[in-house]
């Protein structure tokens, strides 16, 4: 219940679900794709609860789902070939550099001018590919390991013009569930899925993933912004402990 509601709000319940599954002793590679699967099926209740956001951001779904699919089911592939201790050493950088551009947001707007104007569409067009190449990249990495890709498209998508919290998180929430979707298809057909595991997680991803994307829209703007920042620095904090202090 906890890792779906923090993922509903900004993502990085993979970093409660991976850990939980280790300390009951299931092996890493399957214990990374059983809670892939987890948290996939609990993302259906998140995305019900930011239905009525969807219609303002279809346009950019439609340009980002082709290279979340492609991108998840390259990084679920090389899950299945190589180990991920090498790449879980990057989780810590990643989830704090990702932070501390999100955080840094109003900063640059009102540096660029764009505080108080919406951003022209012209405008959008010129980052949209950059934008794709990054989100590429974190669909990637999404469908090798996950944690914190909430928070990097969250960045992202700070930066090519959106600006309201809610439909920002209505579409890293659709975007997050098809890279899970095509890297649990994957991990289903590996074999690298713990069942049983997988479905006491699912009952309580489900419910958090629902009460997480209905109470942060009763919350200002502002505060949900100030929680996503501190949970991306706590599991940054977390993250290089366990990496490296330990």
């Amino acid at each position: 219940m906890a890792a779906g509601a923090i993922n509903a709000v900004a993502g990085g319940g993979t970093l409660i679900t991976f850990p939980t599954l280790l300390f009951f002793r299931t092996a890493p590679v399957i214990a990374n794709a059983t809670s892939t699967l987890a948290l996939l099926v609990g993302t259906a209740g998140s995305t019900f609860g930011y239905r009525e956001h969807l219609g303002a951001v279809k346009i950019w779904l439609w340009r980002f789902a082709p290279v979340s699919i492609l991108g998840g089911l390259i990084g679920s592939a090389l899950l299945t070939q190589t180990s991920d201790k090498t790449f879980a050493k990057l989780v810590p950088f990643l989830i704090l550099f990702a932070t501390m551009v999100f955080l840094a947001q109003g900063f640059f707007r009102r540096f660029a001018g764009l505080e108080n104007r919406a951003r022209p569409v012209e405008e959008r067009r010129r980052h949209i590919g950059l934008a794709i190449v990054f989100q590429f990249a974190v669909s990637i990495y999404g469908g090798y390991f996950g944690a914190g890709i909430g928070i990097l498209m969250l960045a992202s998508l700070g930066f090519i013009g959106l600006t309201h919290i809610h439909e920002m998180n209505a579409v890293k929430t659709v975007l997050s569930s098809l890279i899970n979707l095509v890297a649990s298809i994957w991990f289903v057909c590996a074999g690298l899925i713990h069942w049983p595991k997988a479905c006491v997680m699912t009952v309580g991803a489900l419910v958090g993933y629902y009460l997480g994307a209905h109470y942060s829209q009763r919350i200002p703007q502002i505060r949900v912004r100030q929680l996503i920042t501190a949970i991306g620095f706590t599991l940054s904090a977390v993250t290089f402990y366990e990496q490296f202090m330990k």
